[in-house]
């Protein structure tokens, strides 16, 4: 059991910690940390480098959750053959560690994006109804408001309810909780923002900045 835990703890940090949003920038020749927000996010991505990059970044950090629960969690029960009650949390295990692989990544000294977009490839793959519920959430904030942050903000209030309310496991309510609380943490200059109304909106002019003012979600 202790090597596929460690097996588990690894594969999905490492996988979760690739900083798509960083290497996609690079390879244009943009620090992704200096411009803009400075967070290595789909929406930073998407403002600084356009629509193409960061539908790609916000792809493959959502497919990162997806691949920690539906690949690394099982290769990492194979090593064990007990069946015990731990291994039935692998999957939800995997997927946290995705996400703080890419909230904290050790690539870039521990700083990385916020984990909407991992979040929701996790439960995407862990609880599909409780997913579909926050995206409709997350849309209807963001149609309703322009901000990005305000939505994906309401996404993680509503994901541990709709955890709950389609009849998922209390574990996996409660880990829906914490990590939408961790999503809200990560959010907490853009909260200042919208309260104090310098919060940017998607598609409001503003000027262009090199400093890391600006809106930030990943």
């Amino acid at each position: 059991m202790a090597a596929a835990l460690i097996t588990l703890v690894l594969l999905s940090y490492l996988l979760g910690s690739i900083p798509t949003g960083f290497l996609v920038a690079k390879a244009q020749g943009v620090d992704i940390r200096s411009v803009g927000s400075g967070n290595i996010g789909a929406t930073n991505v998407f403002r600084i480098l356009g629509k193409g990059p960061g539908i790609f970044v916000l792809t493959a950090d959502a497919v990162k959750g997806v691949l920690a629960v539906l690949l690394v969690a099982p290769a990492a029960a194979r090593l064990d053959a007990s069946g015990g009650v731990m291994l039935q949390n692998f999957p939800a295990l995997a997927g946290i560690c995705a996400i703080l692989g890419h909230n904290y990544t050790c690539w870039l000294n521990f700083k990385g994006g916020k984990g909407i977009a991992t979040t929701a490839g996790v439960f995407a793959a862990l609880a599909p109804a409780a997913f579909g519920i926050a995206l409709a959430a997350w849309l209807v904030a963001f149609a309703a408001s322009r901000y990005v942050s305000l939505a994906s903000i309401v996404a993680a209030v509503a994901l541990p309810l709709a955890v709950w309310l389609t009849g998922n496991s209390a574990l996996l309510t409660g880990v829906s909780t914490a990590l939408g609380a961790l999503a809200i943490y990560k959010h907490k200059a853009n909260i200042q923002r919208l309260l104090a109304g310098t919060e940017s909106r998607v598609g409001a002019k503003k000027p262009e900045t090199s400093a890391p003012t600006a809106e930030k979600n990943g």
